[in-house]
């Protein structure tokens, strides 16, 4: 009988392309999965992989295998829900979530407190991930809830044996110091409003270096980027110093303190926040009490 460590090590392979990515993602040295990958081939009597110069791929035998392991995984876990099932659906043992960092900071990390309360039998695990590592990462069974998010308003693909529900919409506002000129405006700002003042932004290629450029796109002359920094911490401490403003998503945003105000946008840049987890995993007590909470007022 085929080993699910080994199903499961096969298929992370397939997706990753080579046998250091897979144990990376799995948690084992790259002997262990070889091994595993091995014992696998001395089972089904057929070589399941073949080198493709510094990876391997699927041989016709293990790409069948691949395609029917979702059945099996899914089978796996209808039966660990029956067992959660008959005692009375309580929450218990490890949840193991995947998120953008934003999405751990203002949705996660403040309903963990709240979670502990009502279930004091689960434990949350959790992992930053972007999107599409995440989706991977639960469609593989190396995690059991996603928070994603789509980019410049085009979701991340959702695997087939994923099902996703929108859990909440994310906005930016500009943030600047309470000595700006522009904290003076009591009203949402427009793209003139914003002309001719000095910024730190995300870097580029990032979905609110995205939010940024687009506050301009009806303003005659480029903005004023002084800084490019990732983090949005250090980007407010640069706001505090009174000279630059930044776009922050407000589930990235600390409280501001004495010092800070933020105004909203006429066009608010806005991205959607979705959660993800395996069909076979809908009856889930854990994760839907982990929903019910981050669906909850922010």
């Amino acid at each position: 009988m085929i080993e699910v460590g080994a199903l499961r090590a096969l298929r992370s392979v397939a997706a990753l392309g080579t046998l250091a990515r897979a144990a990376d993602e799995l948690g084992f040295t790259s002997s262990a999965v070889s091994q595993q990958l091995k014992r696998l081939e001395r089972q089904v009597s057929v070589p399941v992989l073949a080198p493709a110069g510094r990876g391997v791929v699927l041989t016709p035998a293990g790409q069948a295998i691949v395609d029917s392991a979702p059945e099996v995984f899914q089978a796996l876990e209808r039966c660990a829900e029956a067992a959660q099932s008959v005692s009375e659906g309580a929450p218990r043992g490890i949840l193991r979530v995947v998120a953008f960092s934003t999405a751990v900071r203002g949705l996660l990390a403040p309903t963990l407190p709240r979670l502990s309360t009502r279930c004091p039998d689960l434990r949350v695990h959790i992992t930053e991930q972007d999107p599409d590592q995440a989706l991977h990462s639960v469609d593989a069974g190396t995690a059991d809830l996603a928070l994603v998010h789509d980019a410049d308003g085009l979701p991340a693909p959702l695997p087939a044996s994923l099902t996703q529900r929108h859990l909440h919409t994310d906005v930016g506002d500009v943030v600047m110091s309470r000595t700006h000129p522009l904290a003076r405006l009591d009203r949402p700002l427009a793209g003139s409003d914003l002309a001719g003042h000095a910024w730190v932004t995300s870097p580029p290629g990032s979905v609110c270096h995205q939010w940024f450029r687009r506050l301009f796109a009806d303003v005659p002359e480029d903005p004023d980027v002084r800084h490019l920094i990732d983090d949005f911490a250090t980007q407010l401490s640069l706001v505090a110093s009174g000279d630059v403003l930044a776009l922050i998503p407000r589930l990235a945003r600390p409280p501001l303190g004495e010092d800070l105000v933020s105004r909203p946008l006429r066009r608010q840049p806005k991205r959607e926040v979705h959660a993800a987890w395996r069909h076979s995993a809908n009856a889930s007590p854990a994760i839907q009490a982990l929903l019910a909470e981050c669906e909850g007022p922010h």
